[in-house]
């Protein structure tokens, strides 16, 4: 949201990746990405043309409706900050102080938490917000109402019969090993201390997972009837972490599956990676050898999602000691 709301000394901020809005757009967006490191021409060229198929990332404007859901239910300023694009969140910041916020309380909408994500925000977040109190929340991939929320999707449209492949985005394999990854980007912004602890991003992701299988159990979705893995792995050479998707459609269509329910738990919106990587790449693979591939509808502006973003926040209000703070200033306003 971008709207002022006076006397509001505490607001939220809503992190997310960025997407271009234009096929124009798309080279200067993966410099970006990289930090200005050279991407292969192909790679250009092969981005490009997914997006073309899709038309254009809706990212942007489904973030920025969470956002406006997000306020409407928690009765404070939310704003919306990106890495890669517009709105970039150096801007937003900027916005925030123009509009006297003092304190905020920063949500990443990628909940499972990982050094090549989340880690970067804070990064670019903390460069941004000097001077400024952030309590930044480092992933809530096993909060009950985002399990809740997939859920719902997912009763909507699944059957018993049907094996369930729960999927999220690949990082490099160097951001699952102990050192800090390379990001030349946010080095520039504010060094990383290295550390010797492996990244979360695994074990967040398959709790995730887990949890919303969990609710299928009783209705016939036994451990043996779902499975994990890992998708839209990078084209710019170096190796990502698996099992990829396509490893593992092929392996349970050798055990005889002709249908498979895709879905992504990584993701809160559809973009590219869903309504191209799993829509178009997936359903096509599938046809290839043999196998019908679905998936339920994606969070965007889901009830249950907002609802699990604001006790999200309510949490941190609380922990924190802001919660009377956001009160008299609503009070204020």
């Amino acid at each position: 949201m971008t709207e002022r709301i006076d006397g509001n000394r505490v607001a939220v901020l809503l992190l997310a990746h960025g997407t271009p809005d234009a096929l124009e757009e798309i080279p200067e967006y993966l410099s970006n990405v990289t930090g200005g490191r050279p991407m292969p021409q192909h790679v250009i060229d092969e981005i490009s043309h997914r997006y073309g198929l899709i038309g254009t990332s809706p990212l942007t404007g489904l973030t920025l409706e969470q956002g406006r859901l997000l306020s409407a239910e928690i009765g404070l300023p939310v704003y919306v900050g990106m890495r890669n694009w517009k709105p970039y969140i150096p801007d937003v910041v900027a916005r925030m102080r123009a509009d006297g916020v003092e304190q905020i309380i920063a949500v990443c909408l990628a909940p499972q938490n990982s050094r090549t994500s989340v880690g970067l925000y804070r990064r670019y977040l903390l460069s941004a917000a000097q001077g400024l109190t952030v309590d930044f929340v480092e992933g809530w991939a096993d909060h009950p109402l985002l399990a809740e929320a997939f859920a719902d999707r997912l009763r909507a449209v699944w059957r018993p019969e049907l094996p369930v492949l729960f999927t999220a985005h690949s990082v490099p394999c160097r951001t699952i090993q102990g050192a800090q990854p390379p990001a030349p980007d946010a080095e520039q912004i504010i060094p990383a201390s290295p550390t010797n602890e492996p990244d979360p991003y695994p074990i967040d992701a398959k709790r995730t997972a887990a949890a919303v299988a969990a609710k299928f159990e009783p209705l016939g979705l036994t451990e043996d009837r779902w499975f994990f893995a890992f998708q839209s792995q990078g084209m710019s050479g170096g190796p990502w972490i698996g099992p990829a998707v396509e490893d593992t459609m092929k392996a349970l269509r050798a055990a005889g599956h002709t249908e498979l329910m895709i879905q992504p738990i990584g993701f809160l919106c559809d973009h590219v990676e869903i309504l191209y990587d799993i829509d178009i790449g997936f359903r096509e693979y599938g046809e290839s050898i043999g196998m019908k591939v679905s998936r339920p509808e994606s969070l965007n502006s889901a009830p249950l999602l907002i609802h699990a973003l604001a006790d999200v926040v309510r949490g941190r209000l609380a922990a924190t000691g802001w919660a009377e703070i956001g009160h008299a200033s609503m009070a204020a306003s």
